[in-house]
């Protein structure tokens, strides 16, 4: 039995009767249908084996309309493991191009960030790149980006304490820097955060990152080892981000969902949230709107 999750966009309530009721009039195997949050969010269950050709049926039933939609085994659909990846997923920036912003150089260095995470350029040698922009730029700085230039992605907040709330553990990981990560991971409420380090002299960045680099394969093998401490089957694991750097990670996850994400990603995740907020990710789960921790 597979589940089809349907979510509005962010602020909006589409899924009502008329469209639930096409998409059993529209879509054979069908059996049920049942409501999650009021017209924002609902489940349709199939007897059904192939994930992306029910999609891929549900979504030309839409007819694009601004509905996100997660399809998965029923059985597995709980998780109990989260990582997720920092900028432009947990937050709607990418740090390391507001550090540039410091010293004028944001244009340079998000483009050579935008080519990393289509997958065009490599991301190690890109972000050492990067960082080497940044020689100079007090640390001082990280404080007030963050207070003044940072927004939490909508919905991030709910989905890792709701998450924790029913024993599950979230852990941020990001190819961007401590500097961020701590502050922002406790603002969320993940259970931890892993990143990399930037090297400083007496308060001042020296244009370096220390290794090793924490990229798609670290991203990866965190997965791999928060799995194994925790016990835990590889479809009890949910992973969320955007980038070429998080591909592996997605792909590895029970449910690997891109968020926003650029093509490529998109394209190779098990699912893709192009218009809902991060609470998609417990609506794909079952948790009904009355079970979220707002």
């Amino acid at each position: 039995m597979l589940v089809a999750t349907l979510v509005s966009a962010h602020g909006q309530a589409l899924v009502d009767d008329s469209l639930l009721s096409h998409l059993s009039a529209t879509i054979s195997g069908l059996t049920r249908s049942a409501r999650l949050d009021g017209e924002i969010a609902a489940d349709v269950f199939a007897e059904a084996n192939d994930a992306r050709k029910l999609e891929a049926e549900i979504r030309l039933a839409l007819a694009g309309a601004a509905i996100d939609i997660v399809v998965q085994p029923e059985a597995t659909r709980r998780k109990a493991l989260f990582l997720a990846d920092m900028d432009s997923t947990m937050i709607g920036q990418e740090c390391i191009d507001e550090l540039a912003a410091y010293v004028g150089l944001k244009e340079k260095v998000s483009g050579i960030t935008e080519r990393a995470m289509r997958g065009e350029i490599a991301f190690e040698p890109a972000l050492r790149e990067r960082v080497a922009l940044l020689k100079g730029v007090p640390l001082s700085v990280v404080g007030e980006i963050i207070t003044d230039r940072i927004t939490l992605t909508p919905g991030g907040s709910a989905l890792v304490r709701t998450m924790r709330a029913h024993g599950g553990y979230t852990a941020l990981v990001s190819g961007g820097f401590t500097v961020f990560t701590g502050p922002i991971s406790t603002m969320i409420g993940f259970d931890e955060h892993r990143s990399n380090v930037l090297l400083a002299h007496e308060g001042v960045l020296t244009g370096e990152v220390a290794d090793p680099i924490l990229g798609k394969q670290a991203k990866l093998d965190a997965l791999l080892e928060l799995r194994g401490r925790l016990g835990l089957a590889p479809a009890q694991t949910l992973a969320v981000g955007d980038g070429a750097n998080d591909l592996a990670m997605l792909g590895e996850a029970g449910l690997g969902a891109a968020f926003r994400a650029k093509p490529a990603v998109a394209a190779a995740a098990h699912a893709r949230l192009d218009h809902a907020d991060l609470t998609a990710l417990l609506y794909a789960q079952g948790y009904t709107g009355a079970e979220i921790v707002r």
